[in-house]
């Protein structure tokens, strides 16, 4: 398992070892050595979600409450989409920044979302099939998001994908405003929460 640091700060990618024959393929899509090498700690499995996305289905950009947030370990089972991993954490010295992997049925890379960050997802194929292996529970009262169309936060999303959102998202404030509003969480609390479950700082 091949382990990228993102430009956003405590966001990974995840190559995995395929091993190909006339018969297909197999690959290990979590496994915890490598992973808790990376990040510090294994990942708490809480909730395991699986989304199926038309072709330009944007979901995103959503983020939890923190403390406890909702880390996640994401790749696509079936089809491609673009992942994109944005610093919504006030403080942080990626504060604002994104970074974007395409995952796919192909190279079958993940891409890990500690807590605090912001996460969203474009569907590049007509059917994307995206797993998500959670560190808590879905909890409604503390889920929030920023508009992933927002131009000054400048996400780079194909121009040949018409994105889809849902009222939702449509209807979610700006970067500015999620800011202002004090929506976001701090990378302070953030950071105190990742010392807590045993990371790095840093890592």
């Amino acid at each position: 398992m091949q382990v990228r640091e993102l430009k956003v700060r405590d966001a990974l990618e995840f190559t995995p070892v395929l091993h190909r024959d006339d018969r297909g393929a197999f690959l290990e899509i979590y496994t915890t050595e490598p992973f808790a090498q990376a990040v510090g700690h294994p990942l708490r499995l809480a909730q395991a979600n699986c989304s199926v996305s038309a072709r330009g289905v944007l979901r995103g950009v959503h983020f939890a409450d923190v403390p406890p947030s909702q880390a996640k370990y994401v790749t696509c089972l079936s089809g491609a989409v673009l992942d994109v991993v944005v610093d919504v954490r006030t403080g942080s010295p990626t504060y604002g920044e994104w970074d974007a992997v395409r995952l796919d049925d192909v190279d079958r890379r993940a891409v890990y979302v500690a807590e605090g960050l912001g996460h969203a997802f474009l569907a590049l194929t007509d059917e994307a099939v995206v797993s998500y292996l959670c560190s808590e529970g879905f909890a409604p009262g503390r889920e929030h998001g920023v508009h992933p169309l927002d131009p000054d936060l400048g996400i780079e999303w194909p121009p040949d994908v018409a994105p889809r959102l849902s009222p939702k998202d449509a209807a979610a404030p700006t970067m500015a405003e999620a800011e202002a509003s004090g929506l976001l969480p701090s990378y302070d609390e953030c950071v105190a929460l990742y010392e807590r479950l045993g990371r790095r700082r840093g890592a």
